[in-house]
């Protein structure tokens, strides 16, 4: 059983990490921020501030950590960093003895896995219905688009409502799902189309609600990444997709999507877990045929990530 008084380490100094952090701090929980990337290092105190949808700012001086500072703690640990990155951070985490609940906050298909090898006991996703720009490295712009779903992957099931309570707050809400899989698919099939057309048109989430044709292109990519998700034994309905995309682009209108925020910063994307990932189960179901706009926007994501290092 957790107490409401543990822990909660986010690893990822990201948008999305930075936003949970101050509002889970506001809300009297005991949370710190970790760097990914940053293995060692002192601990600094910092002043972090959220925009909000209202224009309104909210603010809490957080506690910033490296990683290795996770070394003997116990509490639970909520990934807010890339998914490219999983393997590594998973390595180092094992290396030093960290094996607390795990809370995976990241987009894309399969992200879960280099936790599941290493034996990480108990590991939950959550299918995150928010997005969160940087305005510089002490402010970000936060906008929730529902309440973001959390699920069991591998571990104790009655943890989960546990979890669930002790992230949850009214600016970033979260709730507890019996089977994460569906929510994981339709999401993903969603950023499929975000972080691939957005990039190359060098548009926010707004251009699919603003723009018939572009919506008409993320309509046909719904309809490929739904016959793959129904060979997987995951049925979803275009529609409801589609439905969900444009819900997204008018909410988060003028937000620039994290695909496009890292190729304009020359940092690696996560379209290995989305298009790129799509294409390669297609591949391995023999159907790749019928996922060409999936598979070739993922490629272009790929090759425009290449030109910007």
């Amino acid at each position: 059983m957790l107490h409401q008084d543990k822990q909660i380490f986010i690893v990822g100094y990201g948008a999305i990490g930075k936003a949970l952090a101050v509002f889970l701090q506001r809300r009297g929980a005991n949370v710190k921020l970790v760097r990914g990337r940053l293995q060692e290092g002192a601990t600094i105190q910092q002043q972090l501030e959220v925009q909000l949808p209202d224009g309104s700012q909210v603010d809490a001086g957080i506690e910033i950590l490296p990683l290795n500072a996770l070394q003997g703690q116990q509490g639970v640990l909520v990934l807010t960093t890339k998914s490219f990155g999983n393997a590594t951070l998973a390595a180092t985490l094992q290396s030093i003895g960290v094996n607390m609940p795990l809370v995976i906050l990241q987009n894309g298909l399969n992200v879960e896995q280099p936790f599941l090898q290493p034996g990480f006991e108990n590991v939950y996703r959550c299918v995150l219905f928010a997005t969160s720009q940087n305005m510089d490295e002490q402010r970000v712009r936060f906008k929730p688009v529902a309440v973001s779903q959390v699920g069991v992957v591998k571990g104790e099931p009655g943890l989960l409502q546990e979890i669930v309570v002790l992230i949850n707050t009214d600016d970033f809400p979260f709730s507890a799902t019996t089977d994460i899989q569906p929510i994981t698919w339709k999401k993903a099939i969603a950023n499929s189309v975000f972080n691939s057309v957005c990039p190359l048109l060098q548009a926010d989430n707004g251009i699919f609600h603003r723009n018939a044709a572009a919506m008409q292109i993320a309509a046909e990519i719904i309809r490929e990444c739904v016959l793959v998700a129904a060979a997987k034994g995951i049925p979803l309905q275009a529609a409801d997709i589609e439905n969900t995309l444009l819900q997204i682009s008018k909410s988060s209108d003028g937000q620039l999507i994290s695909t496009l925020q890292d190729l304009n910063n020359g940092r690696p994307t996560e379209i290995d877990t989305l298009n790129i990932a799509i294409a390669a189960m297609a591949a391995e179901l023999n159907m790749l045929e019928k996922v060409p706009r999936t598979a070739m926007l993922g490629q272009l994501i790929k090759i425009k990530e290449s030109l910007t290092k």
